[in-house]
């Protein structure tokens, strides 16, 4: 929503750093409404890795990668049932992928024209995820000073520190379903097919390279911190 504020009022209202603090904010406060329920799994990376390295139970992580691309699905059905006049002040109702009143962008990410399209575009949602699972390793890390309160904040202002040092090649979806599920109501919402071909393709690289990113991060964080905390006490 924050995304459609800024291009469908020209950049009047919103900037870059809108969308960074918007997200952070919506990460945090997403957190406070699940953690109860569902541990705050928010993103498949994470559920991925958590599997992998932290004991949560496999034959969950369908049905929550399931619930997270539903979750993202319902966000862009409703900002764009929110925005819906909007949109046809901006497009006269001729929804375009890409050009100057292209707005498939505000719903999933499209790469740069100067990225190079896969290998760029891959290594750019590896490194981004990679760092998110890292540091939410280090987190919640009781023995690495990992807070006893304040987690949601801390994790969403991650958020907003990777989005500001990278996010401009391709938008930082570090997260599986914030990208498929809003592409995918984007193809049936008037932007069709075009959403899954635009950037050469680009649609599965923030399918795949988060998930193999989170399983990095997650990884070293074990390798580097973990394995080299000396013994506890009795």
């Amino acid at each position: 929503a924050s995304v459609a504020q800024k291009v469908l009022s020209g950049g009047d209202l919103g900037s870059a750093l809108s969308i960074h603090l918007s997200w952070g904010l919506g990460v945090t406060f997403g957190i406070y409404a699940s953690a109860g329920v569902s541990g705050a799994h928010l993103n498949p990376a994470v559920t991925l890795a958590f599997a992998a390295f932290r004991g949560f139970p496999w034959r969950k992580v369908p049905a929550y990668v399931l619930a997270q691309t539903a979750g993202a699905f319902a966000g862009a059905a409703v900002t764009f049932l929110t925005y819906r006049e909007a949109f046809s002040a901006f497009d006269g109702g001729l929804r375009q992928v890409a050009g100057e009143k292209g707005t498939a962008g505000i719903f999933a990410t499209y790469p740069q024209p100067f990225l190079s399209g896969v290998p760029g575009g891959f290594v750019d949602q590896v490194v981004g995820t990679a760092l998110l699972l890292l540091v939410i390793f280090a987190l919640g890390d009781r023995r690495n000073a990992g807070p006893t309160s304040g987690g949601p904040v801390l994790v969403g202002a991650l958020v907003v520190l990777i989005g500001m040092t990278f996010g401009f090649n391709a938008g930082y979806a570090i997260n599986p379903a914030r990208d498929l599920g809003p592409r995918v109501f984007t193809a049936m919402a008037g932007w069709g097919s075009e959403v899954f071909r635009a950037g050469g393709g680009w649609w599965w690289v923030p399918l795949v390279a988060p998930c193999l990113g989170g399983l990095l991060g997650a990884f070293l964080y074990d390798r580097l911190i973990t394995r080299h905390h000396p013994p506890e006490r009795d």
